[in-house]
């Protein structure tokens, strides 16, 4: 084995263990922003892929977890947007669906893709994936004061939408 192929080996074992280590917390904050599994899958993949492209770089960053959430985010809110263009032009295509009864959980989830797009992603980044407010703000490219903004709004929103009395 040469020199390049040795190199190129660890520079895959490296990504191999960040992905392992950090693929169910950025699939389960692209669940949340996508209100879908199998979009939140495949937009957790996708900020994968787009890290593994440049991993010698990304690898090397301070928080390489926080670069892929991040991008999972932004790729969210462009999905978010374009099904809301989609659902406009494409509504009377539709026939009406039966409503069904969904799980408190489903309910929090379709009630957080209701909020703006910066407060969803700041509510699933920090109670979902666990984050501390500097490193929501960091992958939110704001301030921390912009994150406890936008958190207080959610809280209240969600309050509002779910009924909660408290």
């Amino acid at each position: 084995m040469n020199v390049a192929d040795d190199r190129h080996m660890k520079v895959v074992q490296n990504f191999d263990a960040f992905y392992r280590a950090e693929y169910r917390s950025v699939a389960r904050l692209a669940h949340v922003l996508t209100g879908n599994l199998a979009a939140g899958e495949e937009i957790a993949q996708e900020g994968f892929l787009a890290a593994l492209k440049s991993w010698e770089e990304i690898g090397s960053y301070e928080s390489p977890a926080g670069w892929v959430r991040r991008v999972v985010a932004n790729k969210a809110v462009s999905r978010r947007r374009r099904l809301a263009i989609e659902d406009r032009y494409l509504a009377w295509f539709r026939p009406s669906e039966p409503s069904e009864l969904s799980s408190p959980t489903i309910d929090v989830i379709d009630a957080i893709r209701t909020l703006s797009a910066r407060q969803a992603q700041a509510i699933a980044l920090h109670y979902f994936s666990d984050l501390s407010l500097v490193e929501v703000a960091d992958i939110m490219g704001c301030s921390v004061e912009s994150v406890r903004t936008h958190l207080k709004r959610a809280r209240t929103r969600l309050a509002e939408l779910l009924g909660d009395s408290s």
